[in-house]
């Protein structure tokens, strides 16, 4: 297989640090390899809600989706965070920061399926489409097919992008209303996965958009051939992937696993070779299988209570305190992580650059909880319900356990907490729409930028998405606002940490834990590598 450099036409003025972003490509046009006869199975803890990849925010739909049958302009490096090519080979920013080019990649296959038989190959009007059907509420596609693009919006993408242009058939540029500092690493993002304007007409036409959430079609290096809800999801490996040494086995296929015993007996079992979320009881017996291997890394994440502040009384900011102050963080680190996790502090992990590691948390204070409830005026307390998420996630290995002992910590204060749970897709559907009083949940950072947790997740623009508290505080999202439109690390930082504090006093969520990551892996499976951003990938991975 060829190699070739790509140095041309890559110039980033003012933007220094991305100068070593002009990275190597690779030629999509060498001969496919036939792939090792091998297959993969990976034990998943929940089914996806679907696979069009910018409908979703949770690792579910990215794992399912987003890192197995698409690719986008730019990507994040294997196992890391820095910004590749992916395809886009290479892309110009303009000095003033608002004008991105990017130049496409030849020769790349879309996958053809018993659905779909692609009868071009990847250009410009791919990249077109994907970006303005969720940029233009008239766009065709989108209004056959009216979904939410959250992550889209709680990133403010929708008002900050101006324009995009199709420049030739492989040049697109991007103009942007002002200075957007994380918008690279925004498209490396899943939401930004690229979709085949020709199999969104073909669907048009059919009258079936809807289908583009169930047969999902793109470049990456697995190609969708079947799914059963609760139970299986079927790969071929892609012979024709545009980027050598990825794949490399035939077949994957998920096997959905909603119990985490069954997990681990499944993976000792060799029933399937890699497997997701081990329960913090069981990590010592994993580490010590000679069959498996166990590799770790702290959790780029944050599990946290958020209460719905357009509720009364959780829209007084007493009363988030006090709720705040009668959790027993400590005994819920200790009995539901069971030394696989941290007590947070923060809206976001302390490896974040920005992190304020100065702010503390309110102590652990009941009587004074029942106080501050007193001034709210509500000395009797009050009812809510509290929702408790039905799977386990990388930031929550319990939520059930977890959502007990806050019911029976707020019950020393007079509160009430009847607990709520749903279908893990019904559960995130709902939270969206506000329908929860007090509800568990978390975030695993997406690009490495400090807007991905303080904007995404408690920005004005995000209530309808990942801002679960459906907090909108105008001094709060004025220093987000200013952050975002601005490159200089020193003074984003300056923004962030006032951010921090303003969150610390109003309290729109609890932050309970940053969680340590384990994935346990049967000892014969190659290449391997935890992403820091939650999903499970499988580039690169093989049997022995």
């Amino acid at each position: 297989m060829l190699q070739r450099l790509r140095l041309s036409a890559f110039r980033v003025v003012g933007f220094a640090a991305l100068t070593a972003l002009a990275l190597a490509g690779f030629d999509a046009t060498c001969n496919a390899a036939p792939l090792p006869d091998k297959t993969i199975v990976f034990c998943s803890e929940g089914s996806p809600a679907g696979f069009d990849s910018a409908q979703y925010t949770t690792s579910v739909e990215f794992t399912a989706a987003s890192y197995t049958v698409y690719n986008r302009l730019v990507e994040f490096q294997h196992g890391g965070t820095k910004v590749e090519p992916g395809l886009a080979e290479s892309w110009e920013i303009s000095p003033d920061g608002l004008t991105y080019t990017f130049h496409l990649r030849h020769g790349v296959k879309f996958h053809t399926t018993s659905f779909f038989k692609p009868t071009r190959e990847f250009n410009a009007d791919d990249v077109m489409l994907t970006f303005e059907r969720m940029l233009n509420p008239n766009n065709a596609f989108r209004t056959a097919y009216p979904v939410a693009f959250p992550y889209f919006t709680d990133m403010g993408l929708d008002k900050s992008i101006e324009k995009i242009e199709k420049l030739d058939p492989y040049t697109v540029r991007f103009t942007l209303n002002a200075v957007n500092a994380p918008f690279l690493q925004a498209l490396a993002m899943p939401f930004a996965s690229v979709i085949s304007a020709e199999y969104a007409d073909q669907l048009l036409k059919a009258g079936k958009p809807a289908d583009i959430n169930l047969n999902p079609v793109g470049t990456g290096p697995f190609i969708f051939r079947s799914y059963t809800k609760d139970s299986t999801i079927r790969y071929d490996g892609n012979p024709d992937y545009w980027k050598p040494g990825v794949v490399q086995v035939g077949k994957l296929i998920f096997s959905i696993t909603t119990d985490p015993a069954v997990r681990v007996q499944k993976l000792r079992q060799n029933e399937c070779q890699v497997m997701s979320y081990p329960r913090p009881q069981d990590i010592a017996s994993l580490a010590a299988d000679a069959n498996l291997q166990l590799p770790h890394q702290v959790g780029f994440n944050v599990g946290f209570l958020a209460y719905n502040t357009t509720r009364k009384p959780l829209d007084q900011v007493e009363v988030r305190q006090a709720l705040d102050m009668a959790i027993n963080k400590q005994a819920i680190i200790q009995s539901v992580y069971q030394g696989a996790g941290q007590a947070a502090s923060n809206p976001m992990p302390p490896t974040q650059w920005s992190y304020d590691g100065s702010l503390r948390d309110a102590p652990y204070d009941p009587a004074k909880a029942k106080a501050l409830l007193t001034k709210a005026g509500l000395p009797d307390g009050f009812e809510l319900t509290l929702w408790a998420m039905p799977v386990q996630r990388p930031y929550n290995p319990n939520a059930r356990l977890m959502a007990e002992m806050i019911q029976a910590d707020w019950e020393k204060i007079g509160v009430k907490a009847k607990i709520v749970t749903y279908e893990w897709g019904e559960y995130i559907k709902r939270a969206h729409a506000g329908e929860h009083d007090a509800m568990l949940i978390g975030w695993t950072g997406d690009n490495g930028d400090p807007d991905n947790w303080l904007g995404v997740l408690l920005g004005c623009s995000a209530v309808n998405g990942s801002n679960f508290s459906k907090w909108c505080y105008k001094p709060f999202d004025d220093l987000i606002r200013k952050g975002r439109q601005t490159t200089d690390t020193a003074e984003r930082t300056k923004y962030y940490t006032e951010a921090q504090e303003i969150f610390k006093q109003q309290v729109p969520f609890t932050p309970i834990a940053h969680s340590t990551v384990y994935q346990p892996l049967r000892k014969d499976i190659t290449g391997f590598r935890i992403d820091p951003f939650g999903p499970t990938q499988f580039w690169y991975v093989g049997l022995k």
